[in-house]
């Protein structure tokens, strides 16, 4: 039998008889950082989140760790100093993700085709300015390429007036897997981690925040639970928290919404990506490949905040359309396998025209209640912006912590998952060489447990016929990474849904039926699933 570790959710009710340290609202990558930053530094830390681990935000991103090359052209135009300190950060970050992760985040090749000449000398200086600023953590030197060598690396581009291309190297990583792997990190770390959750009020005393009342979706309980310092990390939902805290507060963030799509494999070669660097209204526009299929995004649009954004036919034309200027192949919407639409949230800048132009940095904002927001930022910083949140708890609640040990700290999967190859995973289970690929990557050295699960409780079948998930996953994430859904299985422990729309409808009851035979749901709670389920997957 597997001898995974299995976390259990915490209970709710023993969780408002204690006190924390630390309350952090939100369990994306802010807040999931925020936690294992907290818990590691020996914090009594407790994270709630009323949905699912990266359920909204933090599984709807570009997959790529980066400095930021566009955030670079701006620096270089503006002479902007703290835009390249921001580049400068985000790329020491990125040396640090591939380090802790180096199972989930790897790095990628991409061109840029170039059609004028007079391209070529200024993306070349920008990419050695990119180069420079990353210093010892560059990933590999950039290089100018010819026509022909552009083509070889990326055969789907119109070689028509094609004169050259540039190649440079960014990571890219598995978003949703990386955020379950810092939650379930935080938990081993001591932190009480609790998802689908919510909080309904926020608790005062003596003016000051000391609390939540937090709701368990699951158990239906709810409890009080206090704290030293609570942490607001809620992403596009942060004014909803700090409304809670103060109902005339003015607010902080505005949102943009940004879609993706995925396409088959053959819109992209497996190893090498491809950016767009200026669409039709100014943006850049990726194409790469990812867990086996080609992912294009993304737009950026001025947005609602809302719960659960859709794509809109629009978007999700306007990316086909970029792709078909700079493709010989053609793509057509029924090509499309998936789509999703994203809630990015900015920091307000009121001087700014477009959501293009408002600061993706993070700002921390104490009110006068002292609660601690952190707001803005991206995926890439997410360890520095958990650092400079849990530092500003420190100092106010007049905590006692160690030094942050995250730059160093291997998240679950990471410490040995070279141990547990794709070789030795086929060798020893006979799997088919792209299901060994896909638990070496997705799992890193908790693969070992998977299989033995695949091997031990015959659940070595596939989910679906064209991906190489296996139905062990699906108890896997259950039993070890706090799954209490089949969505959470489908949408952001498999990615299934994110792959393949259809394939995901396919595999629903069979998932459906693991999930609740897993979690001993009554008749009741397993339509509820079933439904949640279905409309989730439109």
């Amino acid at each position: 039998m597997s001898n995974a570790v299995q976390r259990a959710r915490p209970d709710i009710s023993e969780m408002g008889r204690n006190t924390y340290d630390l309350l952090v609202i939100g369990g994306g990558a802010t807040g999931a950082g925020v936690a294992l930053d907290a818990a590691s530094r020996g914090l009594k830390t407790a994270m709630v989140e009323r949905d699912d681990f990266a359920a909204g935000t933090s599984s709807r991103s570009t997959k790529l760790i980066h400095g930021g090359v566009r955030y670079l052209e701006k620096a270089i135009k503006q002479f902007d100093r703290t835009q390249f300190n921001l580049v400068r950060d985000a790329l020491k970050e990125r040396s640090v993700l591939l380090k802790i992760a180096p199972h989930l985040a790897r790095p990628l090749p991409l061109v840029t085709p170039l059609y004028e000449w007079i391209q070529v000398p200024y993306f070349m200086t920008g990419l050695k300015i990119y180069e420079w600023l990353a210093g010892s953590s560059n990933l590999a030197p950039s290089r100018y390429v010819d026509a022909k060598t552009a083509l070889d690396r990326f055969p789907m581009l119109k070689p028509d007036g094609l004169r050259a291309g540039v190649i440079y190297y960014d990571g890219q990583f598995d978003d949703a897997r990386m955020n379950v792997a810092l939650a379930t990190t935080a938990a081993d770390q001591g932190a009480d981690i609790l998802n689908h959750a919510s909080v309904e009020a926020l608790m005062h005393e003596n003016g000051k925040v000391a609390g939540a009342t937090i709701l368990d979706h699951e158990t239906g309980q709810r409890a009080h639970v206090k704290a030293r310092a609570v942490i607001n990390a809620t992403g596009p939902f942060a004014d909803a928290i700090r409304r809670m805290d103060d109902p005339d507060i003015e607010p902080m963030l505005t949102a943009s919404s940004g879609i993706h799509i995925v396409l088959d494999q053959r819109f992209s070669p497996p190893d090498t990506g491809l950016l767009i660097p200026e669409t039709e209204d100014g943006r850049v526009l990726f194409l790469l490949p990812w867990l086996g299929q080609t992912l294009v995004g993304t737009t950026d649009n001025e947005a609602r905040i809302e719960p659960h954004p859709q794509p809109t036919e629009d978007d999700i034309e306007y990316v086909l359309r970029h792709i078909r200027q700079y493709f010989s192949l053609p793509v057509e919407r029924s090509d499309v396998k998936s789509a999703w639409s994203g809630l990015r949230p900015l920091v307000s800048d009121p001087n700014a025209s477009d959501t293009a132009g408002l600061s993706r940095d993070h700002v921390i904002h104490i009110s006068d209640q002292g609660l601690i927001t952190i707001a803005g930022g991206k995926w890439t910083t997410y360890r520095k912006m958990a650092l400079d949140t849990v530092d500003q708890a420190i100092q106010q609640a007049g905590l006692s912590a160690s030094d942050s040990q995250t730059e160093h700290l291997a998240l679950t999967g990471g410490a040995e998952y070279e141990a547990f190859n794709a070789g030795r995973l086929q060798e020893a289970y006979g799997f088919d060489s792209d299901t060994a690929h896909h638990l070496n990557t997705a799992y890193g050295d908790q693969a070992k447990h998977v299989a033995d699960l695949a091997r031990d409780e015959n659940l070595s079948d596939r989910i679906a016929p064209d991906l190489p998930n296996l139905l062990a996953e699906v108890v896997h994430a259950v039993r070890s990474e706090y799954a209490c859904s089949t969505t959470d299985v489908l949408a952001r422990r498999t990615r299934v849904a994110f792959l393949d729309r259809d394939a995901a409808l396919q595999a629903l009851e069979t998932v459906h039926n693991l999930v609740r035979l897993e979690l001993g749901w009554d008749d009741e709670r397993a339509a509820r699933d079933i439904q949640e389920a279905r409309a989730y997957l439109g």
